[in-house]
């Protein structure tokens, strides 16, 4: 059986938030007889194996994740495939997305251990990006709404597909953004980042205007006379808030209280963030995630 060895406390934090959307989520869908007749949609795009295990310290060559190494804590805990199969009432479909095909395996067990549901559950060996795109445009969405969860682990999520959701205005985005694990730690100190790491911020937020709003022109005075610098002027609220900026240019609605997870050290490694892009549900979408979002 492989372990999805993945996240802490805060991990925990994430899904129980997620949790308590999707039920009050299934509800409303289910006492509306207008929304009755709609098929409602969970999707979870790196869905693992369904289930993760604490942990154990182990070493690690890449910077981005060491902090997310713990130690261990035995038995396996509940992923965002099992809380989502769990709600009730359910969704109409559940599509699980996971590039690795022996995690999707494990999902694909899913259905032995939710007969009930089994036909109603998809799983797709797939790049997440490239497949959901094409999902969101094949997709009768006068027909269809859903709740799409992001989780990468680091910045897998490419601007583009967020586009692709917010287009649908008929998606409901619970999403991951890699603020402390990765963003922030790809923002060097003294000088812009080396082009590779450039790239990969563009493509994440879709825009290069990080560049400005993180390393603006700055005159100091030297021996030589008076000279421009750029050095990062960005701390983590500034680089979430550009991040949640960047979600309201697309989605109707987007909740104002982003939450930071944090590790055992109180770094934040994600912020997590919720956007609708349905006019007609924002309203009441947003009181409720913004009511979930408080610490």
């Amino acid at each position: 059986m492989p372990k999805h060895e993945f996240g802490g406390d805060w991990t925990q934090e994430k899904l129980e938030r997620l949790r308590k959307y999707l039920e009050a989520y299934t509800t409303i869908f289910a006492k509306n007889p207008k929304a009755q007749k709609l098929t409602t949609i969970y999707v979870d795009a790196f869905a693992g194996t369904g289930y993760r295990s604490s942990p154990r310290q182990k070493d690690t060559q890449d910077f981005l994740f060491s902090e997310l190494m713990k130690p261990d804590r035995d038995a396996f805990l509940k992923g965002s495939a099992q809380i989502a199969l769990e709600v009730s009432p359910s969704f109409k479909r559940y599509l699980f997305i996971e590039r690795s095909e022996e995690r999707a395996a494990e999902l694909q067990k899913l259905k032995s251990q939710f007969p009930d549901k089994a036909d109603r559950i998809q799983v797709e060996v797939a790049e997440a990006n490239d497949f959901l795109k094409q999902w969101c445009a094949q997709t009768d969405w006068r027909s269809c709404r859903a709740v799409v969860f992001l989780d990468p682990y680091g910045m897998q999520v490419e601007w583009s597909l967020i586009e692709a959701i917010a287009n649908t205005r008929a998606i409901d985005l619970w999403i991951l953004f890699p603020l402390g694990v990765a963003v922030n730690r790809l923002l060097t100190k003294n000088e812009p980042p080396p082009t590779e790491w450039e790239r990969a911020l563009t493509r994440i937020l879709g825009t290069d205007e990080w560049k400005s709003a993180f390393y603006p022109q700055q005159k100091v005075a030297t021996l030589f006379g008076e000279e421009e610098i750029q050095s990062k002027d960005a701390d983590f609220d500034k680089i979430g808030q550009f991040f949640v900026r960047r979600l309201k240019t697309v989605f109707t609605k987007v909740a104002e209280n982003s939450l930071p997870l944090r590790n055992s050290t109180n770094n934040p490694l994600y912020l997590l963030c919720f956007a609708v892009g349905n006019p007609r549900g924002a309203p009441t979408a947003i009181k409720i995630a913004q009511h979930i979002l408080r610490r």
